[in-house]
């Protein structure tokens, strides 16, 4: 424990060790900075009571001023010498929250703010957490009360929903220590209940052939966004929020904000991609999207699951709407477009230093490529071609 005047240049100079280390201002007994292995400084303020010894945080620095944090921990010092307890006080104003307040908040400045899945986040909330979880102080539910739940999801034969409620609940319990909320997450050492498999499933050429001709009975916006993820390999996100501002003279801008990696990204429009938005724009081409919502004026569409469901049904395929994307990056490797290529098609992240040096588009690379699957596509629809399956290599 070290005892120094602090001051501004002082705080500054302040170097982490391996293990967090306090330091006590000699001018105010009781208030100093804790530093922790990362370099954090955190002003805090220590005392007695007849409980025992509290310690109280009062603020990180820079962020809170030497300043303001002196003069907090005179206040509380001040209240303490009075027989008041803030840190007790702060510590019951904490717990009274319940989860379904915790939850709220979670949703309002994280989960809506930042998520584009928000929605599911609210729907396993309404489901299966909060009938469970409602009335309770978020502080008394414990890792008993997570397997309980979860088993329950399980039981009705859904265990891969009780891994992402799990997950869910993980995250808004991190969301609840990071706002001093909560002090712990009851999910830690609770396993994910159901065995999580990757899926590898790429379409035949008869079951693309089978699927395309049942996109036709849906709605035309509908039917045109899971044609135009066979065509262009994109991910669904980023399909539903295409506007016909984005597409300009064959090409279809994506905009960093959109794109799930965050980075912009350039998508060539082959000549059948470049109908089928002809073919829609009479439909939607009043509308800013692309895919707009048949129910809702102005609204683009947001989900297609059940789409999908019907779709493969209709169609005797198994089939979920990644396959489509999966499926257009296979065949075009097996065409001999590079992997490369293909990786810039689908706009993954790359790393390493020649990522970073790497600043070339590969617009005509991707261009050629698509262009090709869109031909292929086509032939595939057609039926001249054999059935084959397709594998990844």
């Amino acid at each position: 424990m070290a005892s120094i005047h602090l001051t501004d240049r002082k705080l500054q100079a302040l170097e982490a060790g391996r293990y967090q280390k306090d330091y006590w201002d000699q001018s105010l007994p009781g208030f100093g900075v804790r530093v922790s292995p990362s370099g954090r400084r955190s002003f805090v303020v220590m005392y007695y009571t007849a409980a025992g010894k509290r310690r109280m945080t009062l603020g990180a620095y820079p962020a809170m001023s030497l300043a303001d944090a002196r003069q907090r921990a005179k206040t509380v010092l001040y209240e303490v010498a009075g027989g008041g307890d803030p840190h007790a006080e702060k510590q019951a104003e904490r717990k009274a929250e319940t989860f379904e307040e915790l939850a709220e908040e979670y949703l309002r400045l994280h989960s809506r703010a930042k998520k584009r899945s928000w929605k599911e986040d609210q729907r396993i909330l309404d489901r299966d957490l909060l009938p469970m979880w409602k009335g309770l102080k978020a502080h008394d539910i414990r890792k008993r009360d997570v397997i309980l739940v979860l088993d329950r999801i399980v039981q009705r034969g859904s265990p891969i929903m009780a891994n992402r409620t799990r997950a869910l609940v993980s995250k808004i319990f991190n969301f609840g220590i990071g706002r001093d909320i909560v002090e712990f997450n009851p999910t830690q050492g609770v396993p994910r209940p159901g065995k999580e498999k990757q899926r590898d499933r790429v379409l035949t050429e008869g079951e693309i052939r089978s699927l395309w001709q049942a996109f036709d009975n849906l709605d035309p916006a509908m039917a045109g966004s899971f044609k135009m993820r066979l065509l262009t390999a994109q991910r669904g996100v980023e399909i539903l929020t295409m506007r016909w501002e984005f597409v300009e003279g064959g090409w279809w801008s994506i905009p960093a904000e959109v794109a799930k990696n965050g980075l912009a990204h350039r998508v060539p429009l082959a000549p059948q991609a470049l109908a089928l938005l002809e073919e829609l724009r009479p439909i939607t081409g009043k509308t800013p999207w692309v895919f707009a919502s048949p129910r809702k004026e102005g609204a683009r569409i947001t989900a297609v699951q059940k789409a999908a469901e019907r779709i493969a049904k209709q169609a005797e395929v198994e089939f979920v709407s990644h396959d489509l994307r999966r499926t257009a990056a296979s065949f075009m490797t097996s065409m001999g477009t590079s992997r490369l290529v293909v990786s810039k098609i689908l706009n993954h992240v790359e790393t390493g230093v020649t990522a970073i040096y790497d600043r070339y588009g590969y617009d005509a690379e991707k261009q050629k490529a698509l262009v090709l699957w869109g031909d292929r596509l086509e032939e595939i629809l057609s039926g001249v071609t054999k059935d084959n399956v397709v594998r990844i290599a």
